[in-house]
């Protein structure tokens, strides 16, 4: 897939607040501090269309972006949050989990995991949740050039290994580099092949 456009539309503080629920969705996700806006902009060759920043927890709201006015990318806030109270944790919570399982245009949520470090339960237990709502996902292992090779090839078996201990199939996975720009066509490649089976 070529892209030719992407731009940002809307942040939301809810799902019912989302643009209208009329082209295919794909959402991203990941802990705080995962390196998911350099993975969206990487995507859409573009980097300043998603925010980066060196504090996590920056993304507090539903980001919606156009993508050659043919489907949405969407840039949801991280779990696993930063220092915010109790309150506002919850609040992410409830926002993440009302979007997730009632935004009826969702095709297909992208949950990245740090290729740097060992399976994390908070990423697992995340992925169990998903199993219990019915939402597909694939799994995306970001920051890839920030270790050595044989480093990410086991911390990305070792995960899928962990996941084979609750789940009978394991989801399609996606090794990445924002710097480098690894695994940026076959993701891409994938989203337009959804999209055209839709």
């Amino acid at each position: 897939m070529l892209i030719k456009s992407a731009k940002y539309i809307i942040s939301s503080p809810g799902y019912e607040k989302c643009p209208p629920p009329d082209r295919a969705e794909y959402a991203f996700i990941g802990r705080s501090n995962v390196g998911k806006s350099s993975l969206i902009n990487m995507l859409c060759n573009n980097e300043k269309l998603a925010k980066t920043s060196s504090a996590p927890g920056k993304t507090q709201l539903l980001n919606h972006f156009m993508v050659n006015n043919e489907w949405y990318l969407v840039d949801l806030p991280g779990y696993g949050f930063a220092k915010v109270s109790q309150r506002s944790r919850r609040r992410w919570e409830q926002m993440i989990e009302n979007y997730l399982r009632k935004r009826d245009n969702l095709t297909m949520v992208f949950v990245l995991i740090d290729a740097r470090h060992s399976p994390q339960k908070i990423d697992l237990e995340f992925l169990e949740q998903l199993k219990v709502w019915q939402i597909p996902f694939c799994l995306v292992f970001t920051k890839s050039d920030k270790e050595n090779q044989r480093t990410v090839s086991k911390n990305v078996k070792d995960f899928l290994e962990a996941m084979k201990k609750t789940w009978q199939f394991l989801p399609q996975h996606f090794v990445t580099s924002a710097i480098k720009r690894t695994g940026k066509d076959k993701l891409l490649d994938f989203i337009e092949e959804t999209n055209n089976s839709l």
